[in-house]
């Protein structure tokens, strides 16, 4: 197979229509190809959308598009000429930006010292003016998309995930020169239904700019909403190219995954049970209010709300990891506070939003990770037995169809969808008997989806109770038998799923209320935890 070409001009294959174009692009990691023979193109001024299943290549498509993967073979074009960029510093100068799927953002650093990394007016531009210009650029693009409250003085380790991930938006669109070519690895994923149309209104202009915009995303909805046509990766292969408008949203999905799929939301009969949680006056430090609140054996109950209005703390004191201030907690027959490891006794199981720092060990194998927190399933007085731990993860595994090389491989080398596929079986492994999931499907292909879909359903149905935040409405509106509706730090009545819809619960989520923090328009952005 013929090298990558370097930088010159090209003839026939590079025409003025394409922005972009691959030819025969392959990438391998030791034995194994991430990317074969992939044939891309991508228009000027269009909103091309890559599906496909976790680990069918699309981040490392994009990182090789942004300079991050260098290709072993095949030859890439950007405006008629050739393109190899060495690195992603060296991509943005050329008019190519990505925002990564995992944050890249310093967490030390302010988000206008993360910002001022990509600025950079020549070597006579002083320190001072560089700051200057970061910052009008970022309150610029923050005012296009209505979150003038992301406090930019702020470490980026004390903002919530859902804020890193509109800082890292903004950075890619700052940059001084112009985007020929924007690159977004599920941008949508911690933002609210109002943030998500900011953002799309904001691409659209780009696009009518001139601006190409490759975009990835799970969620099947933004695809049909946003793209113009889209391409599919299967097993790091290309399989086809279409127009949006030519296909239903059953049909993607089924291309993406190369199979058919049966009910997206099952819900088996099921009879709500005892209380196993129970909420009442409860509040803390960071004014959360939870006035009353009761989750039954055999429920699934999803928390609903804006970006900031107090959901992932709301999980985050019930489970022990923030502080609780007065009221009522009851879990099971328990009364009172527990710290994390207490709950972890009690049955009660997490699953952060932020997997890649509260959720997994990435230094550590699959079956460290899924068995370790568990350590009286395998052995007597702490002892560990090599072959009940590996015949534990192996069963883990198959059931929950992580794609790996086996037990012992790092964690870290996963795609992101089976890093939580193996979050998840951590608590499945302790047999929890109250399930606390955080964004639990947030970056997961539609085929992972469908089986933690059914997963939940499959855990209230033995009798289990699962508390859900999440974002994407359509998901809670499936999967639960009752919705409740934070906002402003305060948790409204949980009400049956039969007497919600969409736009509903869009409305009561942006109502403002008196009392409490910030509101629809953002202005709460940068409290700690309040995603």
């Amino acid at each position: 197979m013929a090298e990558v070409a370097g930088s010159d001009q090209v003839g026939a294959l590079g025409t003025s229509a394409e922005r972009l174009a691959l030819r025969r692009l392959g990438v391998r990691f030791g034995s194994t190809t991430a990317l074969d023979a992939i044939d891309l193109s991508v228009k000027a001024g269009e909103i091309h959308a890559i599906v496909g299943e976790n680990g069918a290549g699309k981040s490392t498509l994009m990182k090789v598009l942004s300079g991050a993967v260098q290709p072993d073979c095949g030859t890439l074009y950007l405006d008629g000429q050739r393109y190899r960029p060495f690195s992603p510093r060296d991509a943005r100068r050329r008019g190519v930006s990505m925002i990564y799927q995992e944050l890249s953002l310093l967490p030390h650093l302010t988000a206008e010292e993360n910002l001022l990394l990509d600025i950079n007016e020549g070597p006579d531009a002083g320190f001072f003016l560089r700051r200057r210009r970061a910052r009008r650029l970022a309150e610029g693009v923050l005012e296009q998309l209505n979150l003038r409250g992301i406090p930019l003085d702020e470490p980026v380790r004390n903002l919530p995930v859902a804020s890193r991930q509109i800082i890292e938006i903004v950075r890619a669109l700052v940059v001084p020169s112009k985007n020929q070519l924007l690159i977004l690895d599920e941008p949508t994923s911690s933002l609210s239904r109002q943030e998500v149309m900011n953002l799309f209104r904001l691409l659209n202009r780009l696009k009518h700019q001139g601006c190409s915009i490759l975009y990835i995303s799970h969620f099947l909805e933004e695809i049909m909403e946003l793209a113009d046509r889209f391409s599919v990766l299967r097993n790091g292969r290309w399989v086809g190219t279409h127009e949006v408008s030519s296909v239903s949203p059953l049909a993607l999905a089924q291309m993406m995954t190369g199979c058919e799929l049966g009910e997206l939301y099952p819900r088996s009969k099921r009879t709500a049970g005892p209380p196993i949680l129970e909420l009442k006056n409860f509040t803390t430090p960071g004014q959360l209010r939870v006035p009353h609140f009761e989750l039954r054996r055999g429920e699934v109950v999803g928390i609903a709300g804006l970006m900031g209005s107090g959901r992932t703390e709301l999980l985050r004191a019930i489970f022990g990891l923030d502080a609780f201030k007065g009221g009522l907690i009851r879990v099971g027959s328990s009364l009172g506070r527990g710290s994390p490891a207490r709950r972890w006794r009690q049955g009660v199981g997490f699953v952060s939003e932020d997997r890649r720092h509260e959720g997994l060990s990435l230094n550590l194998s699959i079956a460290d990770n899924l068995t370790l927190p568990s350590p009286e399933t395998l052995g007597p007085w702490g002892w560990i037995n090599p072959r009940r731990q590996q015949r534990q993860t192996e069963a883990w595994i198959e059931r929950l169809s992580i794609r790996c090389k086996g037990s012992l491989q790092n964690v870290t080398e996963l795609s992101g969808g089976n890093q939580q596929k193996v979050a998840l079986a951590r608590l499945l492994n302790k047999n929890c008997d109250l399930f606390l999931l955080d964004e639990p499907t947030r970056g997961i292909d539609i085929g992972a989806k469908a089986q933690i879909y059914e997963l939940i359903n499959q855990l209230a149905g033995e009798g289990k109770a699962v508390l859900i935040v999440s974002s994407y409405l359509p998901e809670l509106l499936g999967l639960c038998d009752r919705i409740a509706v934070m906002r402003r730090k305060k948790l409204g009545p949980a009400r049956p799923v039969k007497e919600l819809n969409e736009n509903h619960l869009t409305v009561e989520m942006a109502t403002v209320c008196e009392g409490g923090d910030g509101g629809a328009d953002g202005t709460d952005l940068g409290k700690k935890n309040g995603a």
